[in-house]
């Protein structure tokens, strides 16, 4: 295992494959899966950075510029572990985590999965803060395993939406708090979701921050999942930290997003919940009713035309508030 730190730099999109080491003390008959013959990633538009586009002195989040950011990453196709489009998605978080002006580290790791040891990458992308004090805004980008499968929502949205919180927050530098903005590798199961299938990226990010003493600087984790719907219809999470499910909802009807942020109730595991069974704060923003009888979520049906711009400037909105509160004051202190 090792993490590395890519300050920035600018650098051409150009897709590679970092060679990962294993963890100690695996049977050698194991191998990490190997990843899909190397080709050419299809080919996107250049971006330059905000400010030279004339953004303005205080920059706004934008729910286009995210529908954007979705639409390029279903052109890499399947996005899972080992495939060419998972690693054309890293190089892409990577290319606009650089133009948010974010200090990037790459965190590879080799896990057990069902189906034999599988490398994975975490990505994060560190802005700092005038505090020590970390607010970990997260969401996956890795898809489903099946085949035809482009995860729009799910696995798209959480990316898209990181993204574009990443260059708001990257520009309005200061901020009062260090914002870190994580991409979690492996959140989906193999074969079905339990204590060893799933969420591999933030199980294995919470144990590499607690070797190194960075658990404990994290105050607050917001995590977002298929918040991309044109029906956006959030519900309060059963399994995430009380306080903070009652902020974001307090912020959500502040701003009048009442009708997409529910009173009824649910419980899922997602990538907070490690977090949480941790004694870290941890909150999911994830909308499960994609489709009728949720009959969207893990199918091709997956696409861009059931997302809405809106959506993604209603959860965005919300999230940067709810951060920039949490930077100011912490609950019980």
């Amino acid at each position: 295992m090792r993490a590395r730190t890519a300050l920035l730099a600018a650098v051409a999109f150009a897709v590679s494959f970092p060679a990962c080491n294993s963890e100690p003390a695996r049977p050698q008959t194991e191998k990490p899966a190997a990843a899909q013959p190397e080709s050419a990633a299809p080919e996107i538009p250049n971006t330059e950075p905000a400010e030279a586009l004339g953004e303005p002195e205080k920059p706004r989040l934008s729910g286009d510029r995210a529908m954007e950011h979705v639409r390029n990453l279903v052109r890499f196709g399947e996005r899972w572990p080992g495939s060419a489009g998972h690693s054309w998605a890293q190089e892409y978080i990577i290319r606009y985590l650089r133009l948010a002006y974010t200090e990037i580290e790459e965190v590879d790791f080799v896990t057990r999965t069902p189906r034999g040891m599988v490398a994975m990458k975490n990505l994060i992308g560190k802005i700092p803060g005038d505090s020590s004090d970390i607010v970990v805004l997260a969401g996956h980008y890795d898809t489903w395993r099946q085949e035809g499968f482009l995860g729009a929502n799910d696995g798209g949205s959480s990316t898209a939406l990181l993204l574009e919180l990443a260059r708001v927050l990257g520009l309005q530098q200061p901020n009062p708090a260090t914002i870190w903005v994580v991409f979690f590798d492996g959140e989906e199961a193999f074969r079905q979701y339990s204590d060893t299938d799933g969420l591999y990226g933030s199980r294995y990010q919470i144990s590499a921050w607690r070797r190194s003493g960075v658990l404990e600087r994290i105050k607050a984790v917001i995590v977002v999942d298929m918040i991309g719907d044109k029906d956006l219809a959030l519900r309060r999470d059963l399994n995430s930290t009380p306080w903070l499910t009652d902020l974001v909802w307090r912020v959500a009807r502040e701003k009048g997003y009442e009708e997409h942020f529910l009173s009824a109730t649910t419980a899922v595991q997602d990538d907070h919940v490690p977090f949480v069974e941790a004694g870290v704060p941890a909150v999911d923003l994830i909308d499960l009713d994609y489709g009728p009888d949720n009959r969207y979520w893990h199918t091709r049906r997956d696409r861009v035309d059931k997302l809405s711009p809106q959506s993604f400037t209603i959860v965005g909105e919300v999230v940067l508030e709810v951060t920039d509160r949490l930077s100011q004051r912490w609950p019980g202190e």
